[in-house]
């Protein structure tokens, strides 16, 4: 069974986090809520700077879904086929300003169900535009939590809801808001999948990895 740091270095490891940055930010770029849930949806197997790079240009011109289904899906395509699986998630995009339009008056709404029911819109994402746009502590479990959370101890579990769950569950409750943004940017700069930054790590000392690169 994969172990769980107890409650008083988990409280020690997020005050680490949150001495670094006090206030961490998402790195997709958007303009609103809609702007927020496209850009989420481009970046599965993408990475931030690649589809920031594809929406500036879509985002002056489509910041709505109205717009967006005005603009068509031929278009769409050519602002977006420098991203992986852009003709799926071209249609997928298309196919959500539809039913935004149709089903909520244009709004992107705010409960997980309602986010989940849109196309190309799994949990993760619906977590991301939970938190970042409506101010829920909604845990959005990537692939570098995932591996944060096993490798360190911090939120252990065989897939991403259980990890999820392990967030919820065990990071104290005034950390909870900005947990997941700490654990991507630590996932992403800092304990990196192929050879983790270990002796630049603030939480070195607390993690479980046995495997650290000191």
């Amino acid at each position: 069974m994969a172990r769980q740091l107890d409650y008083l270095t988990m409280k020690a490891v997020f005050t680490r986090f949150q001495a670094q940055e006090p206030e961490p930010k998402g790195e997709l770029h958007h303009l609103n809520a809609y702007t927020l849930l496209v850009a989420v949806a481009l970046s599965a197997q993408a990475t931030d700077v690649g589809v920031n790079k594809a929406t500036a240009a879509l985002f002056a011109l489509a910041d709505t879904p109205a717009k967006m289904l005005a603009l068509g899906e031929e278009e769409l395509i050519q602002h977006i086929k420098t991203i992986g699986l852009f003709r799926t998630k071209a249609r997928n995009v298309m196919r959500m300003a539809q039913l935004l339009v149709d089903h909520y008056g244009g709004e992107v709404p705010s409960s997980r169900a309602a986010l989940q029911s849109l196309p190309g819109v799994g949990r993760k994402t619906a977590n991301v535009v939970l938190s970042m746009w409506f101010g829920h502590p909604a845990q959005a479990v990537d692939t570098h939590i995932f591996r944060v959370g096993n490798r360190t101890g911090i939120c252990p579990g065989r897939d991403v809801e259980t990890v999820e769950r392990a967030i919820e569950d065990h990071v104290p409750v005034e950390f909870q808001f900005h947990a997941h943004h700490w654990l991507i940017l630590h996932g992403r700069y800092i304990c990196t999948a192929r050879k983790p930054r270990c002796p630049d790590c603030p939480i070195a000392e607390f993690c479980l990895y046995e495997d650290k690169t000191l």
